[in-house]
């Protein structure tokens, strides 16, 4: 009975602030009844206080063995793979578990219009470079090795630098490294003409790790993103104990398709993981479950550390959630956006939980887009944004992580999207919350088409100049010149 007792003191002190979590051991080698006493006080009449409302960084330093840390933040990008804004339920969302994002979210800042594009390798080229796709994308899945990154910047800047998971832009380690990753476990090193040669991404994926492919007996039966999650905690150990800033890009499969049964489904020990298709859209809770799982154990194992404090943590999604799945969202229904130019195609979730430096509970409509990672990263980092890239297109939201205020903050966004320019024209549009200008949109019949939107709901129909109101009219005219400019 002691140690259960014991056991749930010690869980309930762990969710207090540091000063209690100090009071809290220094009661510990005190008399039996005395601790007794302490836990009819904290425990019984603690258990009302919601863990849900304590930051998880209050783990930190139990035994003193928090890590020396740099004067520069440490890093960790979560990028979820086909995660749309109205998946989490911090952010409206009624079909899935996310307590571990939520919990982020309300211990840290969450952004309502973070925007990217409809398709993942677009997306992930803006986050990367800081540029409109316009400038450096064509091919599906092919970076080229001129371009510098987000790694590039931080390991200049005296970061160690990591990436997990879905690589997919093309050249394996000789790209990895030239793009400024220094240690990398990734799936698909190599862009191929179909990425089914590459197998299931999920169970046995074929994973390739710090300049090889590892022994199938190695990843056989294993899920990918355990392994990748794992890879990335090594790699924080390692690096922390240097006293080293770190960087760790973790893009993640889940919860991309083929949607298919996680570790913790009774159905994954005999899935056929089939890597063509879409697989079995009433696994896609579960794989949103499992996908908050492990961002939950990397928020706890940077609290274990004692690096909390010192650590920014992000979390988004890389374009809108895959076509077949129905979601319940704020008292309606949505349909996944994937490949689409409409809001539930490019509207993700963006959170940032940094104890340190964001105030709690904070939500900000400021208008965000996957551009803007760069800039603000080098203003987390203290450096300048690098004049040495070429033209970048985004606008640094830093001024809203500590202040909560961004003076300059977008007013609109701009966007050319094409999955592949050698077979299709870019799609380009502006936007700003409540409207937006199409240039070239196939599914109107001419470009000009100004629409109203709303988030979670598709586009509707374009309004004919003669109904705009003269608020209206002059909003056309300033997306117009913004495509006019990125022309």
């Amino acid at each position: 009975m002691f140690y259960k007792i014991f056991n749930a003191m010690k869980k309930h002190a762990l969710n207090l602030s540091v000063k209690s979590r100090l009071n809290f051991h220094s009661v510990m080698g005190q008399p039996f009844f005395f601790i007794l006493s302490i836990f009819a006080v904290l425990f019984i009449g603690g258990c009302k206080k919601d863990f849900k409302d304590s930051a998880p960084v209050s783990a930190a330093d139990e035994n003193g063995l928090a890590k020396k840390v740099a004067s520069q933040p440490n890093i960790i990008l979560i990028l979820a793979d086909d995660v749309g804004y109205e998946v989490p339920t911090i952010d409206g969302g009624q079909s899935y578990s996310t307590p571990n994002i939520d919990l982020l979210a309300k211990n840290g800042m969450r952004f309502t219009q973070c925007h990217a594009s409809p398709l993942c390798s677009p997306s992930r080229f803006m986050l990367l470079t800081g540029k409109y796709n316009f400038r450096n994308y064509s091919i599906w899945g092919q970076m080229d090795l001129s371009q510098r990154t987000l790694g590039n910047m931080l390991k200049d800047a005296g970061y160690a630098t990591c990436y997990t998971g879905k690589w997919q832009l093309d050249g394996g380690d000789n790209s990895i490294r030239t793009l400024g990753f220094d240690k990398y476990s990734v799936y698909l090193p190599f862009l191929l003409q179909n990425e089914f040669l590459e197998g299931s991404r999920y169970k046995g994926c074929k994973i390739y790790q710090d300049g090889g492919y590892l022994p199938s007996n190695l990843t056989a039966d294993k899920y990918a993103d355990d392994e990748f999650t794992s890879y990335l905690l090594n790699f924080v150990d390692s690096t922390s104990n240097l006293g080293k800033p770190f960087f760790a890009y973790y893009a993640m499969n889940l919860t991309h398709p083929p949607l298919s049964p996680t570790p913790d489904d009774p159905e994954y020990a005999t899935w056929n993981f089939d890597v063509r298709g879409n697989g079995d859209k009433r696994f896609y809770p579960s794989m949103v479950k499992y996908m908050d799982k492990l961002v939950g154990q990397i928020a706890d194992h940077i609290a274990t550390l004692g690096l909390a404090e010192n650590t920014l943590i992000i979390y988004s999604g890389d374009n809108g959630t895959p076509r077949p799945v129905l979601s319940q969202f704020n008292g309606f229904t949505v349909r996944g956006g994937k490949h689409s130019t409409t809001e539930p195609g490019t509207n993700v979730p963006l959170i940032m939980y940094w104890p340190k430096t964001i105030a709690r509970k904070t939500v900000v409509n400021d208008l965000v887009s996957f551009p803007d990672f760069l800039p603000t990263l080098a203003d987390v980092a203290g450096i300048p944004t690098p004049a040495n890239y070429g033209t970048l297109d985004g606008v640094s939201f830093y001024s809203t992580l500590t202040t909560g205020t961004n003076p300059l903050a977008r007013s609109t966004i701009y966007d050319a999207f094409s999955g592949d320019t050698t077979k299709r024209p870019f799609n380009r549009w502006a936007q700003n919350t409540s409207y937006k200008l199409y240039d070239i949109e196939r599914k109107y019949p001419t470009s000009g088409a100004f629409v109203k939107i709303e988030q979670g709901k598709v586009d509707g129909l374009p309004i004919p100049d003669s109904l705009l109101t003269p608020e209206e009219q002059q909003l056309k005219q300033s997306f117009q010149q913004i495509l006019n400019l990125y022309h």
